[in-house]
Order: C-alpha cells, then sequence, then structure tokens
C-alpha cells in the first residue's frame, strides 16, 4: 500500500483518478467529521436504550458498548489507510474487494461469483433498509407531534409519506454529500438542540422517579443469550454503515489522514452523543425503556414537540450522507457526466431516479413499520462482515510481507467475527420468527 499520491478531481469527473457523476477529492476533514458525528447521532439513537442495553442489562452492555465501538474504530481506521492501493485510488468499497479479491467459489450449486458483487449487493441492502428506517423515524416524530396536539391523532402512513416526498426534495437540492457543506452545520446545531433537551428531560425523570427501576433482563436463558446477540447486532449498527470508502473519497488530499481526523471526532465527540442518550434512557427507565425514546419523557409538552421537529428536520439531513452511495451508483450509471448534475440534460433523469427510490423505500416502509427486526437481521448478516471482516482481508491481501504476529491478528478477527455474524444472524431471525404474530401491512403503529 502506498501514501497518497497527488493530484485528484474537483469536478462531476476526475480525470486523474475514478469516474463519478458526484464529486471526488474536494471536502475537508472537518466537514467529513461533522457528517459522521451528526449522521450516527440522528433520531436512530432514540432507540438504542431499548435494542442495546435492555436485552444486555447494565455489566454486559457496558462491556458490549465498549468492545464494539473500540473494533470498530480500529477495523474503520484500517479500512481508511486502503484508500490507495499501490497508487490506484479506490473511492468505492466494491470496487476494493473486486481489485483485491477477484472471484471465488461458494461451495454450493452456485456458479463462480464476484467479490465486486457480494459487497455492492451488501452495502446496496444495508443503505436501502437504513433509508426506510429513516423514513420510519421521520413519520413517528411527526405522529407524536401530531399527538401532542390532539386527541384523534392521524394514521402513522400519512406521516411517513409526508417524510419520504421531504427526503426527495432535499435529494435534490443537495444532489451529494459535498454539497451538504452548509446544511451539515445546521444538522450540527439541531443535534445539539435536541440532545441537550431530550438528556435534560431524561435526567429530571430519572432523577424525581418514585418508583424502584428495574434493570433486569427478561425471559429464558436462550432468549436472553439470542437477544445479547441481537443488541450486539443493533450496537454495530449504531457505530458503523460499510461506506468508509465513499465516504473518504470526497475528502481532499490527503485523503488517509484526512479520513482518520474525521472518524477520531466521530468515535470521540459523536460517540459521547449517541452512547451518552442511549445510557441516559437506560438509566431513568430501565428495562421498560420504550423503543422510541420521547414517548417515555414525562413532560414538559413543549419539550416533547421540540425533540420531534428537531429530530424530523434533522433526519432529513442524516438520512442523505447514508443514502448517497447508491445516488452516486445510479447517477454515473445514467446521468450525462460532462454535464451540471442540475442541467437540462440531467435533471429530468435526476429527478426520476430519486423519485423511483424514494416511491419503493416509502411504500416499503409505510407497508411494514417493524424496522427494527429487520435492521438487526441485515446489520448481523451483512454489516459486521463489511465493518470487521473486510478490513482485516484486505491486510492480509495488501501486507503479504506482514509478520507472523499480524497476520495471527488479523486471522482472530475473522474467525471470531465470522462466528459472531452466525450467531447474530440465527438470534435475529428468531426474533423475527418470534414476533411474525405482529408483523401486519400497513400497521399503525
Amino acid at each position: 500500500m502506498e501514501g497518497d499520491p497527488k493530484g485528484g478531481g474537483h469536478g462531476l469527473v476526475s480525470e486523474t483518478g475514478p469516474v463519478s457523476a458526484h464529486t471526488i477529492d474536494r471536502d475537508s476533514w472537518r466537514q467529513v467529521g461533522l457528517l459522521l458525528v451528526t449522521g450516527y447521532s440522528c433520531g436512530y439513537i432514540l432507540s438504542f436504550s431499548n435494542l442495546m442495553l435492555v436485552p444486555l442489562g447494565w455489566t454486559w452492555g457496558i462491556i458490549s458498548l465498549i468492545m464494539v465501538a473500540a473494533f470498530t474504530a480500529y477495523s474503520s481506521w484500517l479500512l481508511a489507510g486502503f484508500h490507495f492501493v499501490d497508487g490506484k485510488r479506490f473511492i468505492r468499497y466494491r470496487d476494493l474487494m473486486g481489485s483485491l479479491f477477484g472471484k471465488f467459489h461458494i461451495i454450493t450449486s452456485f456458479h463462480w461469483q464476484e467479490m465486486y458483487y457480494v459487497t455492492w449487493v451488501a452495502q446496496v441492502l444495508i443503505l436501502l433498509i437504513t433509508n426506510m428506517g429513516f423514513i420510519l423515524l421521520g413519520g413517528k416524530a411527526l405522529k407524536e407531534i401530531n399527538g401532542d396536539f390532539g386527541d384523534t391523532p392521524m394514521r402513522l402512513q400519512y406521516f411517513i409519506v409526508f417524510t419520504g416526498g421531504a427526503y426527495f426534495l432535499f435529494s435534490i437540492l443537495v444532489p451529494t454529500i459535498s454539497s451538504m457543506g452548509k446544511w451539515l452545520i445546521i444538522s450540527t446545531v439541531l443535534t445539539f438542540t435536541y440532545i441537550i433537551v431530550l438528556v435534560a428531560v431524561v435526567i429530571k425523570d430519572g432523577l424525581k422517579s418514585n418508583r424502584v427501576i428495574d434493570y433486569e433482563t427478561r425471559g429464558n436463558t436462550a432468549s436472553k443469550i439470542f437477544n445479547g446477540f441481537c443488541a450486539i447486532s443493533a450496537i454495530v449498527a449504531c457505530n458503523a454503515a460499510g461506506i468508509i470508502p465513499e465516504i473518504q473519497s470526497t475528502l481532499r488530499m490527503p485523503a488517509i489522514k484526512n479520513m482518520r481526523k474525521a472518524l477520531h471526532l466521530q468515535f470521540s465527540v459523536g460517540l459521547a452523543f449517541y452512547y451518552g442518550v442511549s445510557i441516559a434512557g437506560y438509566w431513568a427507565y430501565g428495562s421498560s425503556v420504550s423503543e422510541y425514546l420521547p414517548a417515555e419523557l414525562s413532560g414538559p409538552k413543549w419539550a416533547r414537540i421540540v425533540i420531534n421537529s428537531v429530530v424530523f428536520t434533522q433526519s432529513i439531513i442524516s438520512q442523505h450522507a447514508f443514502i448517497a452511495p447508491v445516488h452516486e451508483a445510479l447517477d454515473t450509471k445514467f446521468l450525462k457526466l460532462h454535464k451540471g448534475i442540475h442541467s437540462r440534460e440531467n435533471i429530468k433523469r435526476l429527478l426520476f431516479l430519486r423519485g423511483s427510490l424514494f416511491t419503493v423505500n416509502t411504500l416499503v416502509a409505510a407497508a411494514l413499520p417493524f424496522m427494527g427486526d429487520f435492521v438487526n437481521l441485515l446489520g448481523s448478516f451483512l454489516l459486521i462482515p463489511l465493518t470487521f471482516l473486510f478490513p482485516s482481508m484486505i491486510f492480509i491481501k495488501v501486507k503479504g510481507e506482514a509478520g507472523k504476529i499480524e497476520k495471527l491478528w488479523h486471522w482472530g478477527i475473522i474467525v471470531v467475527f465470522s462466528l459472531l455474524t452466525i450467531a447474530t444472524t440465527v438470534a435475529a431471525v428468531r426474533l423475527i420468527v418470534n414476533n411474525v404474530a405482529k408483523y401486519y401491512l400497513f400497521a399503525d403503529t
């Protein structure tokens, strides 16, 4: 592996590197750092107390939070170092895996498959499900606001459709990650606002609670084990999205050094935010904490309205970072690359591509408003390999002359997290099977 070579393009197409309809090699590490901090401190954190700590309890919960964060930070730092391999820049995870590993054989009746497609399918499924979860999250926030203003709240599906429409408009006005600059400042202010108000009310509720708070994990031994693995999947999902190379592609040189600076910001300031809210919520409400934390708040009414309003608004910005790699793939394939992204030649195509994507995602979110279980499944089956296995595989492949201890360390990571992938996937499937009775189309949850 070599260091960052000089050069890089600032337009829609880089003349000295990979071709993309989106901007390459322009953003500062501070902008990407803000994107990571606010993106991972989005409204998803309002469910983390329930998803991550309730199944594990205090001891195993805190241990799991620390261990997953440490390994995620390490694997992300490692992967960022392979943005350039033998002088070639890789702006997409799938390009990197396809170049290094080529083809492999699945020991079944299937034909030869390429790691390029394995990586890309994994990313697409994760990003689409994440976006559907964002749409559902925004819809729930709007429904909570509606409930505070009236006794006959509208169905969740109406708010989901409104949220999908808002995300679509934002994707047209702000088509790429690099164009999010000023919006990230707004997102940062919104993030600070709702987290400060939320934590203040949560702490007030915890201090004034007259009841004995129960922190016990529930169920028999088998249930506790399986639920614990589901919680670990959720912890992985709250720390990673499997798109480090795609985000890194927007950075100006030196891209490796700048990406690692941005990651330091995520795993310090960002981690304090999304772990802090998760721990505070569990401390205040214990094992009975809701899947949507604002539903637990005792008041005042204005605080709930502010939190839900800001969560909805901030989610419009945050969701864009996690769906942008899908936009980039579609735009690069179907837009005229030598024309502006909002040019007359491209605007109709852009409207069609974005409209089609958000129509499908909104419809699925409205039909199946139970994204938590499915996020666990895809997170365990797909996100754990992208986050932990593949970076170590890349290290072994690229660093062929590495010492025995280094290779042993990375083989150990591959073995341990392969077993974790199997365990968490089985646990996620079991959870879905157990909850199948509550799944019905267009449920007003």
